[in-house]
């Protein structure tokens, strides 16, 4: 869908000369494309609602109050809507909403005569990769932006030893020192790394490794390149294993900061600055109030994905802080008032000497402080936000226990045939009657 909204353009004198003033904006999915165009530049501010977690630094910063907070509880619970809005007429297009979003939802983009755009502070963070990093699959595996791609410059095993028909050995994965690198899958097709879900309170993107001993002709070069010593072979070596080579690239307008790939990596070759240093802490006086299956809110926004679900702990939700960013988005999308969340310092490029000096530094400090020097904007008029809505419960519908429990007795006389690794993976590839026998065939082996 495209949406134009032409505004009608403003003059300003600036000496002798009159510049005119057009500014526009455009929608193209789930892209507010705003543009400001005069005879000399142009600014084209994108904002993506999608990529938008609703934290709320933007509109906290916003020297005209160009910039307005949506109902964060209704959008971090499903309500598909933007989590600011911005009053074009107000919005000025210094870009400060572009330098500080922690998730890149705003994206500035200059043409013709401006000011060095090196001129305005960005935030002082990063993901690199030190001298340790092999590098292996874990940190693009549990990467939930897509932000980091690995591309391994070894040669594969069918370049240097092609595959022979008939040979015979044996091979062996000792799980007891397998970390799940990936490096001898990327290596050899015959291995198999069988992924899963990653948690806040186990990282591991994959859950088990296997050998397609059809594709394997047992030519050792997988146990010589094994980083763990984890792989035994017994075979014959048609030649020397390559040395793990390769590079990892990091896409900073995805990338959230959120320490996952640090967490995950063995080797401890992630080093991480994150953009805020602060505090985030459950208000336990609130915490019976949340009902984290029935809202979740807090979980769809987070950046980090640090909220989870304890298991027979009693608690409602628990968080692992190491992750967190200091954004504040599950503040403001929580109804109940579970979490705080301050901020101690902010990590930013130094502000140089130039003529918006001051209101760049008021801005970086807001953000520690919470409060901002707005600028005198007295001849706008100002109206009376429309007070927060009572939060509803919804009433559960009624249902038959007696069926509620059959259900349960048949899903935990599945459930061990699922847990099998190999069954999983023929209902995965097999033929949808093959899968089928072979899953009633567990269930009645393991009942």
């Amino acid at each position: 869908m495209t949406v134009d909204e032409d505004v009608v353009p403003d003059s300003l004198d600036v000496g002798d000369e009159t510049i005119t003033v057009t500014k526009d904006m455009d929608i193209q999915e789930s892209h507010f494309i705003y543009s400001q165009v005069t005879e000399k530049s142009k600014k084209i501010l994108n904002y993506d609602y999608k990529r938008c977690t609703g934290c709320g630094i933007c509109v906290g910063l916003c020297p005209t109050k160009a910039l307005e907070q949506g109902p964060m509880h209704e959008i971090a619970t499903g309500m598909d809507a933007p989590p600011v809005m911005m009053d074009l007429e107000k919005c000025t297009f210094c870009g400060m909403c572009a330098n500080f979003c922690p998730v890149h939802a705003f994206n500035m983009k200059f043409e013709g005569e401006l000011p060095d755009e090196g001129n305005y502070p960005v935030y002082d963070s990063y993901v690199k990769f030190n001298e340790k990093c092999l590098p292996c699959v874990l940190c693009e595996a549990v990467c939930s932006e897509d932000a980091i791609e690995v591309e391994f410059t070894f040669k594969k095993k069918e370049e240097i030893a092609p595959f022979k028909k008939d040979a015979r050995g044996e091979i062996e994965i000792d799980l007891d020192k397998c970390n799940f690198c990936g490096v001898c899958a990327k290596f050899c097709d015959a291995f198999i790394m069988v992924e899963r879900e990653p948690t806040p309170t186990d990282l591991t993107p994959f859950q088990q490794i296997l050998v397609d001993e059809d594709k394997c002709d047992y030519c050792v070069l997988c146990q010589d390149l094994c980083p763990e010593d984890a792989i035994r072979v017994k075979g014959v070596r048609p030649c020397e294993a390559p040395a793990i080579e390769g590079n990892i690239k990091v896409d900073d307008a995805k990338c959230t900061r959120c320490t996952w790939c640090k967490t995950v990596c063995p080797y401890d070759a992630v080093d991480v600055k994150k953009p805020f240093e602060g505090e985030i802490t459950l208000v336990e006086g609130n915490i019976d109030k949340c009902d984290p299956q029935g809202c979740h809110g807090c979980f769809n926004v987070c950046p980090s994905h640090l909220w989870y679900v304890p298991e027979d702990t009693g608690k409602k939700i628990a968080i692992v802080e190491d992750y967190c960013t200091y954004c504040g988005a599950c503040v403001n999308a929580c109804h109940v008032d579970v979490m705080r969340v301050s901020r101690d310092k902010v990590n930013h490029t130094v502000i140089p000497d130039s003529p918006w000096a001051s209101q760049w530094k008021d801005a970086v400090e807001s953000m520690v402080t919470l409060k901002r020097n707005i600028p005198d904007i007295s001849r706008t008029l100002e109206v009376e936000k429309e007070p927060p809505r009572k939060h509803v419960e919804v009433v559960m519908p009624e249902f038959d226990k007696s069926l509620l429990n059959a259900a349960r007795e048949r899903i935990e006389k599945a459930m061990p045939a699922f847990k099998n690794v190999k069954i999983r993976r023929t209902w995965e590839c097999k033929p949808a009657e093959e899968a089928r026998a072979a899953v009633i065939k567990q269930i009645k082996k393991v009942n």
